[in-house]
């Protein structure tokens, strides 16, 4: 039996599979509110108790850096040991990677049914392309990583991408850059690709009397999850404010989305993992993330040539934990 952790800043999704016949078969899954949790050990000792089971392996992906066996979550106040969680579990290693290295362990096991194509390639027939991956991930934060072809297979690596300078591309963009300078000092691109940050942005327009929100919207938002809310009125076209800010959010994630690609070369593919993409999808399938994603002056021809997709699957980082798990973090 298999221990798989996908650990966010939101939820902590924990999974049980199964080994036999040769695959990994789903037997139990948790979701936890993470924020309602001291750490993970705890969240651990209570899905496993709840499963009355032993688990021969475990492996987490932690969304923060990993050193040596231990990582400071980025978005939640905890630090997790490797060491610790193998103690609890009595088992001699619980692997810790981060939380883009099990979406990437995950990306050999998708089907074309997981998958959303935003643009159109010939040679794109889905995940068992040659040539590098690159894997942009929104959601509470802003991960980044890739797999690299080393020309009879792919490897997985992790990146902290998401933390890099962010770089506007236009009027406005420069205004929004000054605007969260302001506020946070260093402007990281996981300040306006997350959902904290669609919710900076909103707050942009509003400070900056770009626009004003209707008294409904401001109702939701403190009701509700305000990013939720924003992207939810932004979608239907309820909001004009909130369709502008999905448009800004939109061209900046198509543009980070090419810079990763162009930096890793990702001829094999570009794919947007974490659980905004999926939720802002027909956004995604507009020019506007396109051209952000292709615009890259002399080398856009190059952008042309790489597959982007959505990833649908919610549970691969669970299933890509597990995959790294069963063969011992080596491909």
């Amino acid at each position: 039996m298999i221990l798989a952790g996908d650990i966010g800043g939101t939820n902590a999704r924990l999974a049980l599979y199964d080994t036999q016949n040769g695959g990994l078969n789903l037997v139990k899954v948790g979701v936890f509110p993470s924020q309602h949790y001291s750490g993970l050990e705890n969240i651990v000792a209570e899905f496993v108790g709840s499963a009355d089971v032993k688990p021969a392996k475990a492996c987490f992906g932690i969304a923060g850096p990993v050193t040596n066996g231990r990582v400071v979550a980025s978005n939640l106040p905890w630090i997790v040991e490797s060491r610790l969680l193998a103690d609890e579990l009595k088992i001699p290693r619980a692997e810790l990677i981060n939380d883009l290295e099990a979406t990437g362990w995950g990306i050999g096991a998708l089907s074309v049914s997981d998958l959303v194509t935003l643009n159109d390639v010939a040679h794109n027939t889905g995940t068992t392309s040659t040539g590098n991956l690159a894997i942009v991930a929104a959601g509470t934060g802003l991960g980044e990583g890739g797999l690299y072809w080393d020309g009879v297979r792919h490897h997985v690596f992790a990146s902290e991408g998401g933390h890099c300078d962010f770089a506007p591309l236009d009027d406005l963009q420069v205004e929004l850059f000054q605007y969260l300078r302001s506020r946070y000092g260093h402007v990281s691109y996981e300040r306006v690709l997350s959902g904290p940050g669609l919710v900076n942005i909103f707050e942009f327009l509003r400070d900056s009397g770009k626009g004003k929100p209707p008294d409904w919207l401001v109702g939701e938002m403190v009701e509700t999850d305000a990013a939720a809310a924003i992207s939810h009125a932004g979608l239907s076209g309820k909001c004009a404010m909130c369709v502008q800010t999905l448009d800004i959010f939109v061209a900046i994630f198509g543009a980070e989305a090419g810079n990763l690609g162009l930096k890793l070369k990702a001829t094999g593919g570009v794919f947007l993992a974490g659980g905004i993409a999926p939720k802002i999808l027909p956004k995604l399938q507009t020019s506007t993330f396109l051209e952000a994603f292709l615009g890259k002056g002399r080398l856009r021809r190059l952008m042309e040539i790489m597959p982007v997709s959505v990833i649908t699957n919610d549970k691969l980082a669970l299933l890509g934990a597990a995959r790294c798990a069963v063969l011992d973090g080596a491909a």
